[in-house]
């Protein structure tokens, strides 16, 4: 899931582009995440009432506009709401009353990808680089279709709000995956769950089609190769916490490794006869090995 290697082009290699870029959904359970590591606080959503958070248009007009936006185009109307987005630099999220952020991190502490939790399942939104002309999302559909078959997924093909979208079954998960083409940009979407929570109507689909339609996205200017994934970036406070919980985990590791030189150096020795001793005592939080999670 960390790290895995790309090609210069910025596209993952064809057996492994889809577990790159959106996790390893071989077993879908929220049971194996190291939440203590990665997951932030819960969002507190008890003051969210949609209706006065979407982005409407100006000029009056209470209709809601369907995104993803444009940042340039919705930046003045952004502002008041602010505090009710997850501002990740390259999208800026809306997040789903209970939701939780999941963020996953390189082996190097960099953050990789960030996704919303809910109780029907996992969502995860990535903007890329694309060509001012639409039509990189279908390139990219029947990519992606092609290397999920391979991989043993069955895969269909079904409309949305968008136009096309990629339902597919794998033997840990259900996915759905919904792209969208902007301006020298592609922002795409892949909801994650148990068996049946990808399928149409679902609260999951639901959920994600609502918050893909209030995404924003950052291109900014820089050119960027085509598919090159936009870069995110955390808000200072969730980047502080992270960067804690990171370093307390190396910090721990070599603690372990130093522990476990020791015993292996105050070991018995060849050829030197050994006395018997007594048998560790056992501490308030267990014995060494224990406390070290090694029995």
């Amino acid at each position: 899931m960390f790290g895995r290697k790309k090609r210069k082009d910025g596209a993952d290699e064809p057996a492994q582009r889809y577990d790159d870029e959106y996790g390893e959904y071989d077993e879908y359970d929220d049971a194996d995440y190291d939440e203590t590591e990665y997951e932030a606080d819960e969002y507190d959503d008890s003051d969210y009432d949609e209706s006065e958070y979407e982005l409407r248009a100006p000029s009056g007009d209470d209709t809601p506009r369907m995104g993803p936006h444009n940042y340039e185009d919705v930046a003045d109307r952004l502002a008041a709401i602010a505090d009710q987005r997850l501002d990740l630099g390259s999208v800026i999220l809306p997040v789903p009353p209970g939701g939780q952020l999941q963020v996953e991190m390189t082996p190097e502490g960099a953050p990789q990808a960030v996704h919303l939790a809910t109780q029907h399942g996992r969502i995860t939104v990535a903007a890329y680089a694309a060509p001012k002309t639409a039509g990189q999302w279908r390139s990219v559909a029947a990519d992606l279709a092609d290397t999920l078959r391979k991989d043993g997924a069955q895969v269909s093909v079904q409309n949305g709000p968008w136009g096309r979208e990629l339902h597919a079954v794998t033997e840990g998960a259900d996915l759905r995956f919904i792209g969208v083409d902007g301006y020298r940009w592609m922002v795409r979407l892949v909801a994650a769950g148990p068996s049946g929570a990808a399928d149409e109507g679902q609260p999951l689909v639901t959920a994600a089609r609502a918050i893909l339609g209030e995404t924003v996205v950052r291109r900014g200017d820089e050119p960027l190769p085509v598919r090159e994934p936009l870069p995110v970036v955390l808000p200072q406070e969730l980047a502080d916490q992270l960067a804690a919980a990171h370093q307390q985990q190396l910090q721990a590791q070599q603690q372990a490794v130093a522990a476990q030189l020791a015993a292996m150096q105050g070991g018995p020795q060849p050829g030197i006869p050994t006395q018997s001793q007594e048998p560790p005592r056992r501490g308030a939080d267990g014995s060494a090995m224990q406390q070290l999670g090694l029995n």
